[in-house]
């Protein structure tokens, strides 16, 4: 006999149960917590978030906390988590609600969405788990759960299927219990509808998933169209002074690594030699080309060979504003590049 509950209906039955109640941002829920969770969760699994928002929570307990530190500071925090436009903009945000808005979040949906790194699905995610009210959301997990139930085809990050997918979303949102539901759909996705072997016998709406009666659960939703990722090379200058400082260059606020500090880079180890002896008026005592290391982003493969340089002997050089640090492991807090934290780890060790 066919089940007469509504899909939401069935959904939030099923978290009542199977639902996760014990992340930490769960726990003093506020919108200032739910928001910075949701921001450290794009593109980046809960396993991995965890530690980084408790951390996160000590250092910047509120809005105004985080306004008021350094961008140094913040993007210390968020090394390793990469993506760090995410950081950035979250400062940016958070200087923006103590200037405008008393160091209070907003809860009107076009102002959220209007705050740098705020999109609407995220915008509806924040305002529906703080404040219970009633929004629509659509990230990764919501996107497989609808393409999945409704046989949706199509890549959903493009135009033509997200636009389905917002329409059964909405549709599908309840008028009541909208936190809930809106956390129940965010878990079945990540427990439930899983990327990779879902367990389709556990799950509250599988009696009408279209993909299941096709037979096309582990089809949907389509995967991106793969293109080739292009190769790029670089040299990075590890180099070290009479006091075992590194010496760090601030990298652009946009683009790759944006506002984090980073080895000095060139296109060859002899560029980055000639410019030693010009800044230094000398040569290094000593050179070594280290193991390469190779790190991808969504949009290129950065392979980036190492060339560590010692002086042993004080250098003396004025260093040009504020693009440039003497950096010591242990002692000096900055944002680093995960490539670059890995360096620094290596020759600590």
């Amino acid at each position: 006999m066919p089940n007469k509950l509504s899909f939401a209906d069935r959904v939030l039955d099923w978290a009542q149960q199977h639902g996760r109640k014990q992340l930490p941002w769960q726990q003093q829920r506020t919108a200032y917590r739910v928001w910075v969770s949701e921001i450290m969760l794009q593109q980046t699994q809960v396993d991995t978030v965890i530690p980084y928002f408790e951390k996160f929570m000590r250092s910047f307990p509120s809005i105004e906390a985080l306004a008021n530190a350094q961008q140094d500071e913040v993007l210390h925090h968020w090394s390793g988590l990469g993506y760090y436009a995410r950081a950035r903009n979250l400062h940016k945000a958070a200087k923006i609600i103590r200037d405008q808005y008393r160091g209070k979040f907003p809860v009107n949906i076009e102002e959220v969405v209007a705050l740098p790194g705020i999109g609407r699905s995220t915008a509806g995610a924040i305002l529906s788990l703080s404040h219970n009210q009633r929004h629509t959301i659509l990230d990764g997990n919501v996107k497989r759960v609808l393409a999945r139930h409704c046989a949706i085809h199509g890549w959903p990050g493009a135009a033509k299927t997200e636009k389905q997918l917002w329409a059964i979303a909405e549709q599908r949102t309840p008028a009541t219990n909208n936190a809930d539901y809106t956390q129940a759909m965010m878990d079945l996705g990540a427990t439930c509808c899983t990327r990779t072997k879902p367990h389709c016998n556990e799950c509250p709406v599988s009696e009408d998933c279209q993909a299941l009666i096709n037979d096309q659960q582990h089809e949907l939703p389509h995967a991106k169209p793969k293109k080739q990722i292009p190769e790029r090379s670089t040299v990075m200058l590890v180099l070290q002074n009479h006091q075992q400082q590194l010496l760090m260059q601030r990298r652009p606020n946009h683009g790759v690594w944006g506002g984090l500090w980073s080895f000095p880079e060139f296109e060859s180890e002899g560029q980055g030699l000639d410019w030693c002896l010009r800044t230094f008026q000398s040569q290094p005592e000593s050179r070594q080309t280290l193991s390469k290391l190779t790190h991808t982003f969504s949009h290129f493969r950065l392979h980036i060979t190492p060339i560590s340089v010692r002086y042993s002997t004080p250098i003396h050089w004025v260093m040009e504003g504020e693009e440039w640090v003497w950096y010591k492991h242990g002692t000096s807090q900055a944002g680093l590049a995960a490539p670059v934290n890995q360096l620094v780890k290596l020759l600590v060790n």
